[in-house]
């Protein structure tokens, strides 16, 4: 029993003695990034295109057709990005086209007016009321002096005088008629069919316009400011290219108009931007203008050279958290765009990088 309890007495002192022993701190698999400045200010950031982001949506709601590009492909401004199914509308055109061709037609008829191959027809009428006229005056005449011998009754004579009336209208009426067919169309007759064929002309451009929003296109932008190398450093281009993003959208999948909901992500990144989050409470520190560096999560050693571009003057709520002991969440932040050139290194849109600004001179 002594020898039992020495020996337990041994292990106890061992293993206590084990226990109250400090393991060696764990060396982390990637060294943090260190700032260069001996007064800086750090903040988070974002790479973000020349740009920014530029989400694509669509005019109105359908299935998707066909898509014509893909990530990582340069665009230019007007370039079709996808379109949605159009026969309902194509259909619809085609009608609409007919009744245009038709309302000219009625309105180029009216302005021919009359046919040369009409004018033969109602003189011969003419001259047939006025001959049938003539045929009436004599014959009446003949009934009058027969009448003073008695050998014609009253009633055959008014007969005979009537039938003079009758032929009178008629070679009027067809006289009227052929100076009407001489005379054309009339002219309000025409203002109507020039409007009707206005009114099928909006028609037909009307559904051009809504067979054009079913595509979904790269936007027209001209810049205040000169964009990089892609566009020549020239301001105010509306035919820079942008690159694919992202693509969100295949054939066959119905897309609608909601709010917030990108098809497709472009930007021109011929220049890269980050987007720093300056903390609340440093924003006093923060001067318009300091230089900075970024160096990317996981590579402390790659170093970016930052310029300043602008700040953003609106306090927003954080979003983006890195997991700090000190962070809250309902921290608000200042956001300061910079440059980096890459130098010809890999840089990726959405890539979050530890930025630290120079409040002071380098170590």
């Amino acid at each position: 029993m002594p020898v039992l309890a020495v020996v337990a007495l041994v292990f106890a002192v061992i293993q206590m003695t084990k226990a109250q022993q400090k393991a060696p701190p764990a060396a982390p698999p990637v060294e943090p990034a260190k700032s260069p400045y001996a007064n800086q200010l750090a903040g988070s950031g974002i790479v973000e295109p020349e740009t920014e982001n530029i989400s694509i949506g669509t005019h109105v709601p359908g299935i998707v057709d066909r898509v014509f590009v893909k990530v990582g492909q340069i665009v230019r401004p007007g370039q079709p990005l996808f379109r949605l199914d159009d026969r309902a509308l194509s259909a619809e055109l085609a009608i609409r086209e007919a009744t245009l061709a038709n309302s000219q037609a009625s309105l180029e008829r009216l302005r021919q007016m009359p046919r040369p191959e009409e004018i033969p027809p109602a003189e011969a009428k003419v001259n047939e009321a006025d001959a049938n006229l003539k045929d009436m005056a004599k014959l009446y005449e003949r009934y009058r002096k027969f009448a003073a011998s008695s050998a014609v009754s009253d009633e055959e004579l008014v007969r005979r005088e009537m039938a003079v009336e009758v032929a009178k209208a008629q070679f009027a009426k067809a006289k009227a008629d052929l100076d009407l067919l001489k005379a054309g169309s009339w002219r309000f007759e025409q203002d109507v069919a020039t409007v009707a064929v206005r009114q099928a002309a909006a028609q037909v451009e009307q559904t051009r316009t809504e067979l054009d929003r079913l595509i979904a296109r790269v936007p027209n932008m001209k810049f205040t400011e000169p964009l990089s190398a892609l566009a020549g450093g020239l301001a105010g281009v509306d035919d820079s290219p942008f690159e694919v993003l992202q693509v969100n959208v295949r054939p066959g999948e119905y897309v609608g108009t909601v709010s917030g909901q990108a098809m497709i992500v472009l930007g021109y990144v011929g220049k890269m931007h980050v987007r720093v989050d300056i903390d609340e409470n440093e924003i006093a520190r923060f001067r318009p203008g300091v230089s900075g560096v970024a160096k990317p999560r996981g590579e402390p050693n790659q170093e970016y050279a930052l310029s300043y571009v602008r700040v953003e003057p609106y306090v927003i709520p954080k979003k983006s958290l890195t997991g700090g002991n000190t962070e809250r969440v309902d921290t608000r932040v200042l956001q300061v765009i910079y440059s980096l050139d890459r130098k010809g290194r890999t840089l990726f849109v959405g890539q979050q990088m530890d930025v630290f600004l120079n409040s002071g001179e380098k170590k």
